[in-house]
Parts: C-alpha cells; sequence; structure tokens
C-alpha cells in the first residue's frame, strides 16, 4: 500500500468519526461509517488491504 493511500484512508477515516460525533450521521449509517473508519485505520497502520489482493490492486511503488 503506497504513503498516498494510506494519508487518504487515515483522512477518510477522521471526517468518518467526526461526522459521528457530531451527530451529522446517526443511527445505523453512522455505526457503519464508524466500523468502515475502524477498517480504514487499520489497514493503512498494517498497509496491507485484503480487497487488493482479488483484484491485483498495488498503489506501491515496485522496483523494477
Amino acid at each position: 500500500m503506497g504513503n498516498a493511500d494510506r494519508i487518504i484512508r487515515v483522512l477518510v477515516a477522521i471526517v468518518f468519526a467526526v461526522l459521528y460525533l457530531t451527530k451529522t450521521v446517526s443511527g445505523t449509517t453512522g455505526i457503519v461509517l464508524l466500523v468502515l473508519g475502524a477498517v480504514f485505520l487499520l489497514t493503512s497502520f498494517i498497509s496491507f488491504c485484503p480487497l487488493y489482493l482479488p483484484f491485483g490492486i498495488k498503489t506501491c511503488k515496485t522496483k523494477e
């Protein structure tokens, strides 16, 4: 996972948390956003996204 991908995931997770904490989004939708934000944070910290494997997506630079 590339640095840009990791930064975007952290920023999106922060936005989801702010939306929930300010009660802009609540209920089931808010909980879903919080869980999705937690997954984004987790995958950005471990630098691996399991959904990238079946689709063959690579966002990091590779050495040739």
